[in-house]
């Protein structure tokens, strides 16, 4: 289906004012939209008043036109569009926070990445059971947030149950250095982007214990197996997989330090101290995945094994001792 660029300016207000809230306020602003950003941190709202956000995004001077508040309501007020950035364990409480001022029958896009821990929940079933008269939608795919806020080229997805919805959202969301696909499988679109934070923590343990690169490539390669049968579980259709916020994520994520999740595992293969790190969405993920792996009986030898190497079980040799010894089979079994 192709879409016209939409032309009229919407009200967007983007919650969380991290590196990625940040990144997509200013996404936003260049789309023709006028843009409230909630942050809880005053710090931060003063901040980006004065056009950076030296914590998050350090170096990049962010255009003017951003208002940034600590008031939910008031960056919620008359909006037509919210983006939700509050890390995938914390979306639950910032939805329930919101609930009060949300404007009805808004949509409410979510822009992090991950399974609710505690109750093996996605993202947009958390966002349905606390807000049902919004519709959801999800933006994903292979983007950092200092490109998109340096305004580099960069293509993701927006999924909604709705094909319509979701469309209207890509062309809304489209700007000269952001191109916006739409989707309708929007679970397809959640799972790519919650599992391929697991293997990027697996690929930074492999590069940082020096296993090589053939055992990361291969690493990557059987992940995406594992990714595809996951997915098949929850009704992703293979294509979406293969695609920007499935296999497309996957490759970037695994492939460099600029991914919290593989800069987790490579300080993790290193024998690093893990305090202090960036938050990894891949650790709680990993922990989550593996268990719904296990009661679906889902074979998923690689996110078993960073869910136990996580929790302090096995170490990363033989985690991939143990991946190595496997029963043989042929490639195509999937």
């Amino acid at each position: 289906m192709t879409v016209s660029k939409a032309t009229s300016g919407w009200r967007v207000a983007v919650l969380g004012g991290g590196a990625w809230g940040t990144a997509l306020a200013l996404a936003m602003l260049r789309a023709g939209h006028s843009v409230r950003l909630f942050a809880r941190d005053q710090e931060i709202v003063e901040a980006i008043g004065r056009g950076e956000n030296p914590r998050y995004l350090p170096g990049i001077a962010l255009e003017p036109g951003i208002e940034a508040t600590s008031d939910i309501k008031a960056a919620l007020t008359d909006a037509d569009c919210v983006l939700a950035v509050a890390p995938a364990q914390s979306l639950r409480a910032m939805l329930a926070t919101a609930k009060a001022h949300m404007p009805t029958g808004v949509p409410l896009v979510l822009c992090a990445k991950g399974i609710e821990r505690d109750t093996g929940a996605l993202l947009s079933a958390i966002a349905r059971e606390i807000l049902p008269e919004n519709p959801v939608a999800a933006l994903s795919g292979p983007s950092f947030a200092t490109d998109v806020a340096r305004g580099l080229p960069t293509a993701v997805v927006v999924a909604a149950r709705g094909e319509d919805l979701a469309a209207d959202l890509a062309a809304r969301f489209s700007a000269q250095n952001l191109r916006c696909y739409s989707s309708d499988d929007l679970i397809g679109v959640e799972i790519g982007g919650a599992l391929k934070n697991v293997f990027a923590i697996a690929a930074g343990a492999v590069t940082g214990a020096g296993l090589g690169a053939s055992a990361q490539a291969a690493m990557v390669t059987r992940g995406f197996v594992e990714l595809r049968r996951i997915g098949a579980a929850f009704g992703a259709r293979p294509e979406t997989l293969m695609g920007l916020s499935g296999l497309g994520d996957l490759l970037l994520t695994c492939s460099s330090a600029q991914s919290r999740n593989f800069a987790y595992g490579l300080a993790l293969g290193q024998g690093k101290p893990l305090a202090g790190l960036p938050l990894a969405e891949g650790v709680p993920t990993a922990a989550i995945a593996a268990r719904i792996a296990t009661e679906r009986k889902i074979d998923a030898p690689i996110i078993t094994a960073v869910a136990a190497i996580l929790d302090g079980k096995i170490t990363i040799r033989q985690a991939v001792s143990a991946l190595m010894t496997r029963p043989l089979k042929t490639e195509t079994d999937v």
